[in-house]
């Protein structure tokens, strides 16, 4: 849900990586997507997703967790020193998104402050951060698509991202 990520799939900007998981939802709803990528915050974006649940893509359970992923990939690939500072920054502690509603994702505080779920996504970020640290080839500055049917973003098949598809900030010198 961290803003200030910015990403660019098949040319096109994207805001949050949230909004970017959402609008994976809706392969076949270009113009779904392009409501919900047009959010400037990660949580809009997912409430303008809410409307056209029912219409997700029908394996959208089992896939959520590898698009996750995906995502999370997307974001370091193109913030690779930023958000890889961050992920390194944790050092080995556990990674766990604290939650008052959802046990899937995260974790809900119990009896005596303890934290009780799934915690899917805290594991995606503890295995990013490992790969992460065995990167010395920064290899993962490059993510292909999934290799999954109907994998669009409005309208196209998704293509490899790079860290060459960086946003580029106002001031910034891009290094490639």
């Amino acid at each position: 849900m961290a803003g200030g990520y910015p990403l660019r799939i098949n040319g096109t900007k994207v805001l949050t990586s949230e909004a970017l998981y959402q609008a994976c939802r809706f392969p076949h709803l270009a113009d779904v997507q392009r409501v919900i990528i047009s959010q400037n915050s990660p949580m809009t974006a997912k409430m303008k997703s809410k409307p056209y649940r029912s219409q997700s893509r029908p394996d959208w359970d089992y896939l959520r967790p590898k698009i996750m992923r995906w995502c999370l990939r997307v974001k370091l690939a193109q913030h690779y020193t930023e958000f890889g500072r961050l992920l390194r920054s944790t050092g080995n502690c556990p990674i766990v998104e604290q939650s008052s509603k959802d046990d899937y994702w995260g974790a809900k505080v119990i009896d005596d402050n303890k934290l009780v779920g799934e915690n899917v996504l805290g594991r995606l970020l503890m295995e990013l951060r490992e790969r992460l640290l065995l990167d010395v080839n920064a290899d993962l500055k490059i993510v292909d698509p999934l290799p999954i049917e109907n994998f669009y973003f409005l309208g196209a098949a998704i293509q490899t991202v790079t860290s060459k598809n960086d946003i580029v900030q106002p001031g910034q010198i891009p290094l490639y």
